[in-house]
């Protein structure tokens, strides 16, 4: 062992089996929503403490934006900034991606055979969309009319889809994985219906939810609401089945058709536009790693986000095991957990016990042009609402919070530590 010098002045050992590591007191992995909203947190707090955070993107998307990017609603450029616009003055940038964890050590490996040590770490890089889990979907994503509000390139392309599909079937999926944003795939069908119906085309159009689930929406309330917005616009929701493959030139779905949990039969569903929500997981270095529970995503516990193993390392976001809607709101209920209990830890020696997560989540379901139902809901999709009023019914003024207060929140509140 020998003794280093970190940046802010404090001596530590360190193993000389190690290559030099870059020492910060708080390291970041991901620079996403919730890596930033916790670095936020932390500059805000401590001020003049170590942070550092270690992203390889250039640029960060406000994604809930999307759905109404692909509508034409708004411009897609609104939905992005500068990745040095958006980290926390005095927050260390480290451009490059983790690739390896030693938690025992407390030392991560990245891409660009760098270490960096920390006293505490947190863990938030988001979830992986696998494009190429699905043949047929990667190489011709933005044509044959397929598309995806998940891609921030081909947004356009949904626009587009939705602009020339005058007949025929639009099919829009929903994967038997986890994926981020649990309405996600209804809100740009919702919009997508309303758009052709003021258009007066849309009985010549046969919307169709093709999902892996076995209802709607996993919330009991929420898909009871749902059900006259479906009728509205004569969607023809398909249980059960799970997109496999893209006959892309011939323009053919093909699903798997599930019963009790297994594939027991094959379909072929022609299109004239397939939009995709793609299968999702944890991020592979995250599912090779120490860290990672038995389904690769980090091993945390679901009220703390304390991880289960290493006391100094904490989770949030996407990645983390805890058993919740994979939402924007799920960040900003946890990110106070994670910061709250990494104080009291540094000050206290343990987490405080009164800090917990309940699960939250909120899915604004935008079900057409100037109408949401707001879901909201915790473990056990109990319903768990803000306000004072039914939000099971479309409301003109939940659109406009989802629609024009909610980006300012995230850019000027969650993103500086106002969560």
């Amino acid at each position: 062992m020998e003794t280093v010098q970190t940046k802010s002045g404090k001596e530590i050992e360190q193993d000389k089996a190690i290559p030099f590591a870059a020492h910060h007191k708080f390291l970041i992995v991901g620079g996403g929503t919730g890596g930033i909203t916790v670095a936020a947190q932390i500059m805000k707090k401590l001020k003049n403490t170590d942070v550092a955070i270690i992203e390889p993107s250039e640029v960060h998307y406000y994604q809930p934006m999307w759905t109404f990017n692909a509508a034409g609603i708004l411009k897609k450029e609104r939905s992005k900034r500068l990745m040095n616009d958006v980290i926390p003055k005095d927050v260390v940038w480290i451009r490059d991606r983790v690739t390896t964890f030693h938690p025992e050590k407390n030392l991560v490996k990245t891409a660009g055979d760098d270490f960096y040590s920390y006293e505490y770490l947190i863990v938030a890089p988001g979830i992986q969309v696998d494009w190429d889990a699905i043949p047929g979907l990667a190489g011709n994503l933005g044509k044959h009319g397929i598309c995806s509000i998940y891609c921030y390139r081909h947004i356009d392309y949904v626009e587009e889809c939705i602009k020339n599909t005058k007949n025929g079937n639009a099919l829009f999926t929903q994967p038997n994985t986890k994926f981020k944003c649990g309405g996600a795939p209804q809100k740009i069908m919702y919009l997508a219906s309303d758009i052709w119906k003021r258009n007066g085309i849309l009985d010549q159009i046969n919307v169709q939810f093709t999902t892996a689930g076995s209802v709607i929406f996993g919330v009991k309330e929420v898909a009871e609401a749902l059900k006259p917005v479906i009728a509205r616009y004569s969607i023809e929701p398909k249980l059960l089945h799970n997109l496999k493959a893209i006959k892309a030139e011939e323009k053919i779905a093909v699903y798997d058709i599930f019963k009790d949990g297994k594939p027991v039969d094959e379909v072929e569903i022609p299109y004239e536009m397939l939009h995709v929500t793609p299968p999702q997981s944890s991020p592979d270095f995250i599912k090779r790693s120490p860290i990672s529970d038995a389904e690769g995503w980090v091993d945390v516990n679901m009220h703390t986000m304390q991880h289960n193993q290493y006391p100094n390392i904490f989770s949030l976001g996407d990645a983390g095991s805890t058993p919740n809607a994979k939402t924007g709101a799920a960040i900003r209920k946890q990110s106070r957990v994670v910061t709250g209990n990494l104080f009291s830890l540094e000050k206290n020696g343990h987490i405080d016990e009164n800090l917990i997560y309940d699960g939250y989540g909120s899915c604004p379901l935008i079900t057409g042009i100037g109408k949401l139902i707001l879901a909201e809901f915790g473990y056990e999709n109990k319903m768990s609402p803000s306000f004072p009023f039914n939000q099971m019914k479309e409301r003109w003024t939940m659109y406009h919070m989802k629609k024009d207060l909610l980006p300012i929140m995230y850019w000027h509140g969650m993103l500086k530590g106002r969560a």
